[in-house]
Order: C-alpha cells, then structure tokens, then sequence
C-alpha cells in the first residue's frame, strides 16, 4: 500500500484533510498525519517510508528530501514552491507540483480588502477615497491576476497589465489593456497588483526606479512574495513621497520603520494571509491529494515544477 504523508506546521482545516483523505482512501492509499510538528526530526521520522508528501508552507529542504527515502513525489498545496529545495529533489529523482489555482480567488479578494482598508483611511471614521475609475495594473496577469482582473470590473476600474509571458491578444480578450513594458504599467496606474513569482531574476526586481513612477496617491499592492520588493528602494521612495503607499500580504522586514515613520500609508497582514480561507484550504488539499494520485497511477506531470 502506497503511502502519503500530510507534513504541516499549519495544519490543514479539518474539512481539507477529510476531502484529502477521502481521495487517498478511493485510491488505496494510506494517509499519514503529522501536525504542528515542532522539530525537523520529528518529519524525518514520519517521512521515513512514505512514498508521496502534501505539505503547506513548511520548508521542505534537502534534509527532508533525503530523509524520505521511497519518496517519488512532493506537492505543495498552494502556488508558490519556493519552500521546496528543487535541487535535492532533483538529484533524488523526486518529482515536485504546485497546485496553481485553488487559492487565486481567495488572494484576489485579499488585495481588494487591503486597497478598501487602506483608501478608506483603516474605517477610522474621516473621509477617504474610492477604487471606481481608478486605474489599476496586474503585474503578472496568471491565475490570480486573472481573478483580480474579475473582481475590478465590478469596482468599476480602469484596467491595465503586463506578463511577457502572456499573448497580449489573451489580455485583450478580456477587456484589458496589455501594457508594453514594467516602466508603462507603473507609470500609468494609481494601484499596481503584484502577482510575479520569487526567483533568482525577480528577487528586489520592484524597486525605487519603477516605483518612483507611479502617480500621485500610487500604492504597491503586494500578494507575491515579500522577497520581490527592494526594500532600500521602497523606504527611500516612501521618505521622498507623502504620497506613495505600501499593502502587502506579508510585512516587509523594515515593517518597524515603516509603521513608525509613516502611519497612514500601509496596510500589512499579521501573516501571510493569501490563501487563508477555508475555501481555498479545501480545494488545495484535494488538489494536492488528486495529483500525486494521477502521478502515482498514470504518470500524469501537468503541474510539475522541477522538470
């Protein structure tokens, strides 16, 4: 009987581990729980003899990889996989996927609740702005920055993006317009959504020359990763410009000055929060559960990462 191992310092909601369960159980499998671990050899050990892992935002490092000896393949329920060392998966033979998809509507919606909370001057009862007519960039226009792109038509916002990756046709068909370069869609929005992925050619890539550009009242609104902003540029930005504002899902590690310098202009979950509904927990456990089924099975690579 093949083995599956959920290793989670965050635990899953308990309706996500039935539906995970439910799925491993169909398929034969054993379902292996290990929650709120408190050390790295307390998931070695259960990883021993397991053949697949689920895991949240623990870090899966090489450690772990090579602890796990039978292991063939580790989902990452959730789209960013910068917790998972690709390299000791790869020398290990170790397939690694995401599950890119099941939680975009729930950080989606999070970046409206940060821009609502912030232009509305933190509900503190004095007069603040609104988001209808207002222009809006999607930085990276994939699974979240499509959804984002949703929910603004119904606030009524000029809409603007950029994705070199994505054929400006694609963009267009959705009543956006594509924008030619990073330069363009700064200086051209009063609200930019960061949605780019953290990798060696994007970390500190959003800094003071394009923040620099965006109007009056502009405001970074960041669900990516927190690794992606300069923070030396953002802070210079933010002491030259009463103006500019910083919301992200996940405080920068200069929150401190930030909050004590500049009130007003900030918005910063107490965690990363982006996928933190348990719609979104429900649908990224079963996802991760059905793909290392269809690995498992059928050889099925769709949502690789390491290939």
């Amino acid at each position: 009987m093949k083995k599956v191992l959920i290793a989670t310092v965050k635990p899953f909601a308990p309706a996500a581990v039935e539906g995970i369960r439910e799925v491993l159980d169909k398929a034969g499998y054993e379902t292996v729980l290990l929650e709120k671990y408190e050390s790295p050899e307390e998931w070695k050990k259960a990883a021993a003899d397991v053949d697949a892992m689920i895991i949240r935002s623990d870090k899966a490092n090489a450690g772990i990889i090579e602890a796990a000896q039978n292991l063939k393949i580790i989902v990452r329920a959730g789209a960013g996989y910068d917790n998972v060392d690709l390299d000791a998966c790869n020398k290990k033979g170790v397939v690694a996927m995401n599950t890119p998809g099941q939680n975009s509507n729930a950080v989606a919606e999070l970046a409206f609740g940060m821009m609502i909370y912030h232009i509305r001057k933190h509900f503190d009862g004095t007069s603040g702005r609104e988001l209808r007519g207002k222009k809006l960039g999607i930085h990276a226009y994939g699974n979240v920055g499509r959804f984002v792109a949703e929910i603004s038509k119904g606030f009524g916002m000029e809409l603007y993006a950029y994705d070199p990756f994505v054929d400006n046709k694609e963009i267009e068909k959705e009543g956006i317009k594509p924008l030619a370069s990073e330069q363009e869609l700064y200086k051209t929005c009063d609200f930019i959504s960061l949605h780019i992925p953290s990798n060696e050619k994007t970390k500190k890539s959003i800094g003071y020359d394009l923040l620099s550009l965006m109007p009056k009242n502009g405001a970074l609104v960041n669900t990516a990763r927190k690794e992606v902003v300069d923070e030396d540029g953002l802070l210079k930005l933010m002491a030259e410009r009463e103006d500019f504002s910083y919301l992200s899902d996940v405080a920068p590690d200069c929150r401190e000055e930030i909050e004590s310098k500049y009130p007003g202009r900030f918005v910063f979950t107490a965690k990363k929060m982006g996928a933190q509904t348990a719609e979104a927990n429900i649908n990224a456990g079963i996802a991760a559960a059905t793909q290392i089924v269809n690995y498992l099975e059928k050889g099925d690579t769709t949502f690789q990462v390491n290939k």
